[in-house]
């Protein structure tokens, strides 16, 4: 489970990301990115979305927000995470229904090597 610190959950948070119009585009992830930090010290909050339209059911949902918040939260515990911006935000597409953790957990790499770059 990613710590507390490390989750992006106010309204607010997610809309003052969307503003900033910067994002990496995958075939099956999109990943806005948030303002970069002024303060070093406080880590970096991310936030999952999945909507309706990627699939009916909750149960499908919830596997793939699951899936992907594993794979950011090991890579924040191997110190892989770049922690200069405020807010990250991880919008799944519809071709990550069948995808299992260790596609996935490449896809959110190639993004956060994206990030780095």
């Amino acid at each position: 489970m990613l710590k507390k610190e490390n989750r992006l959950k106010s309204n607010r948070a997610f809309q003052t990301t969307y503003r900033n119009n910067n994002c990496i585009n995958d075939k099956s992830i999109v990943l806005y990115i948030g303002q970069e930090k002024d303060d070093k010290n406080c880590p970096t909050r991310v936030g999952f979305v999945v909507s309706k339209k990627i699939h009916k059911r909750a149960v499908v949902r919830n596997k793939i927000k699951r899936l992907m918040r594993e794979s950011v939260r090991l890579k924040i515990k191997d110190g892989f995470f770049n922690n200069n911006f405020k807010s990250l935000i991880f919008i799944a597409k519809s071709s990550l229904i069948n995808k299992n953790f260790i596609e996935i957990n490449k896809i959110i790499e190639n993004l956060l090597l994206g990030l780095a770059k």
